[in-house]
């Protein structure tokens, strides 16, 4: 059986102009005529894209922002042409990009989904027939007759997710929309998802929500710099994406001694030892390997921080005595449970230290962590929690080396 979807050297240019464009005035526009070609810049968005996708597979299309991947989509949503290139599409093809795309804003609800049903190629017949299900899916049914102009974004994205997953298109493409809509909302949208591909049609997903990838997704996609990088199982593409992006400067470079009592020979952060750290799974697996000069009080303290300001810590020594360590070289393992962070950038920084005394040496303002979990009512928001006083629990294990 053929591919439901060919995705043949794609790429996609577009202008970069470093000055203001000029308004639409005849003398601007004979100036226009003499611009100097050197104020406008080639930018590949894509280049050279090419990958198949099998009819019902569910493909998750990852990489940082700026990667191509709406560019990509909106290509193949037939928004916009490619530069170059071809795409061979054997199915109908429904696509949420972006909240409010395919809606007009002075029509109503009701208006608006058989709008956009027929956007999508639906017959009427077909949109009569599921349209009890599209308004009880969105919650939208008592502002079903109001201009869409009035609708929250998050009630605009609850009407269009469910316009574009209840029609019976053979190919789904969704965007990273579903971070408008509520916890709750989200669920109900993870849900459908996993029933559309149950139901044997494609997907297609763009998240930064990895656990979510893994979930809903068999296979995936990687993108990085507007080139195909990677394309296999979900969890073979993540561990790429995960490697990819991490810099290579080691954790240990950045460590800053105080005292001549103690050498950190390795420090590995969720199985990263440069100082890119990525967290999916609302744990912190820290492995560090120490070697003590002279018999030692010691502890190890994990402190997070966003924007400046700290966030949460840990410290051994609150769950357990103070550890003492004879002279040799020690293998650390720390498993420390995190609070449900909002998804973004943190810092992390690392005291090695001897409790209540005096710092041994320090990896502080170096160490960036990437969380990524979807959370949106999160610690940080939580009024019981105070910046800077929640301890983390966690536990420690240790194996002194022998040679």
């Amino acid at each position: 059986m053929k591919p439901i979807l060919e995705i043949s050297g794609i790429s996609k240019q577009f202008k970069l102009f470093h000055r203001g464009l000029p308004y639409l005035s005849m003398r601007d526009k004979i100036i226009d005529i003499f611009r100097s070609r050197e104020e406008v810049e080639q930018f590949w968005a894509l280049r050279d894209v090419s990958f198949s996708v099998n009819r019902g597979d569910s493909v998750g299309i990852i990489g940082r922002n700026g990667a191509g991947k709406s560019t990509l989509l909106k290509i193949l949503s037939r928004i916009t042409p490619p530069t170059t290139g071809s795409i061979i599409c054997r199915g109908t093809l429904a696509s949420l990009l972006e909240v409010g795309t395919g809606f007009h804003q002075e029509l109503s609800g009701r208006e608006n989904i058989y709008m956009n049903g027929s956007i999508l190629g639906m017959k009427k017949t077909e949109i009569d027939r599921r349209f009890d299900e599209i308004v009880d899916f969105s919650g939208t049914e008592k502002f079903l007759d109001t201009p869409l102009k009035h609708y929250s974004s998050g009630m605009q994205l609850r009407l269009a997710f469910a316009v574009a997953a209840h029609l019976e298109s053979e190919i789904l493409i969704i965007d990273e929309v579903l971070a408008v809509g509520d916890a709750e909302f989200q669920k109900k949208c993870i849900r459908k998802m996993e029933d559309v591909t149950g139901q044997g049609r494609t997907l297609l997903f763009v998240s930064h929500n990895l656990p979510t990838l893994k979930a809903i997704c068999r296979t995936g996609v990687l993108l990085g710099e507007g080139k195909l990088v990677a394309q296999g199982s979900i969890d073979e593409v993540i561990d790429i994406y995960s490697q990819f992006h991490r810099s290579q400067e080691l954790i240990t470079n950045s460590i800053h001694y105080y005292q001549p009592h103690i050498k950190v020979h390795e420090v590995v952060i969720n199985g990263s030892a440069t100082n890119s750290v990525i967290v999916d799974n609302d744990r912190l697996h820290i492995r560090t390997t120490v070697e003590f000069m002279k018999r030692t009080n010691f502890e190890l303290d994990v402190h997070f921080k966003k924007q400046e300001l700290p966030v949460a810590s840990y410290a051994n020594f609150v769950n357990h005595e103070v550890e003492q360590f004879e002279p040799g070289i020690y293998d650390l393992n720390y498993e420390i449970r995190l609070p449900a962070l909002r998804s973004g950038k943190y810092r992390l920084d690392l005291f090695f230290t001897e409790p209540f005394a005096s710092w041994f040496a320090v990896s502080e303002n170096i160490i960036e962590v990437d969380v990524i979990n979807g959370h949106h009512h999160t610690f940080l928001n939580n009024a019981n929690l105070k910046w800077g006083t929640t301890l983390l629990e966690g536990s420690m294990s240790r194996h002194k080396r022998t040679s």
